[in-house]
């Protein structure tokens, strides 16, 4: 197969989940769906930290931007995947898939360093709690979000300049539904040993380094909630970090674990399907999760809720006025 020309080559087509037309109003109502829970609900949790005063804390204050970069990450793949489906049509343009490749690595990365911040945040509020004001200050806060931010941007450019030195064959089909850098690297028709090189560094030093900070974090935690006497103590410990515990779980269980056995069965489709799980079910889930046992949180979408039902009959009641 002769490598096409890169300046002549204009398009990739996803593939999605199915071919099967029967499936796709299924598959597009299921996606929209999950797309509109996961928005609306990551865009509570941050109209409720920034209404309540109580919640302009640290903690709070890593969670709406958790929400925010799950909205955008979301936001990178399902429109064009619905926009797809609803015009029965699998084309992204070249300079379209680069585009998404970038933010997709962009939003990815930023959500593993928060989680990892996250963590960091409760190591201090748990094993150093009479200092905990004063080493979480706001300017410590800023660069712990501003750090995240850079970092993952000058990766994203890394692997987006590497991916435009590739070239592709006439017709490039993507067993996906989104661009997946690893997909393309796959399908390119050049030498992608760098790219291979860069992105296993990457998954080392990007992934596996914030995993480990999250491990030590939690082992320190661990180790501190145990010599508490009291067992309402322990609880009342545990509980504080139980809901970041649980997104963590989930994010790494998903991303790592179901990819491991979808690469163990060969098969582009199930590496598809796995990937749904941390791109959509879990920006969907994080709302849930940090509000259902979270007395603060319930508290302030109560206090929106109010806010949007007093203001909803005084707007209503303007537009009858002639």
């Amino acid at each position: 197969m002769e490598p096409g020309n890169n300046t002549q080559f204009s398009e990739f087509f996803l593939l999605g989940f199915s071919e099967d037309p029967e499936l796709q109003p299924l598959i597009f109502g299921l996606f929209l769906s999950m797309y509109l829970i996961g928005v609306f609900g990551n865009l509570l949790i941050i109209l409720a930290t920034i209404s309540d005063s109580h919640l302009h804390t640290p903690m709070y204050f890593f969670l709406s931007n958790l929400s925010f970069v799950d909205i955008c990450l979301t936001s990178t793949t399902i429109p064009k995947m619905l926009k797809n489906i609803e015009n029965q049509s699998k084309a992204i343009t070249y300079e379209g898939c680069i585009v998404q490749v970038y933010f997709y690595i962009f939003f990815a990365g930023i959500d593993d360093f928060l989680l990892t911040v996250m963590a960091y945040d409760r190591f201090v509020a748990i094993c150093h709690p009479l200092h905990y004001t004063v080493i979480m200050n706001p300017q410590l806060c800023g660069l712990l979000v501003l750090m995240p931010w850079m970092m993952s941007a000058m990766h994203s450019l890394l692997q987006s300049l590497l991916a435009l030195k590739l070239t592709f064959c006439t017709e490039v089909e993507i067993p996906h539904f989104f661009c997946d850098l690893s997909q393309m690297v796959q399908l390119a028709c050049s030498n992608t040993f760098l790219n291979d090189m860069v992105m296993y560094v990457a998954s080392v030093l990007l992934a596996g380094g914030p995993f480990a900070g999250i491990l030590y974090s939690y082992s320190k935690i661990v180790s501190a909630i145990r010599r508490i006497s009291s067992t309402q103590g322990k609880l009342k410990a545990f509980s504080t970090c139980a809901s970041h515990l649980s997104v963590v779980f989930l994010f790494y269980c998903t991303s790592l674990g179901v990819y491991l056995s979808s690469a163990a069965t060969y098969s582009s489709r199930a590496s598809a399907t796995a990937s749904v799980m941390y791109t959509v079910v879990t920006p969907m889930l994080n709302p849930f999760i940090y509000s259902l046992r979270n007395k603060d949180i319930k508290r302030a979408l109560k206090r929106v809720y109010g806010i949007i039902a007093i203001k909803r009959p005084i707007v209503l009641g303007q537009m009858k006025c002639p």
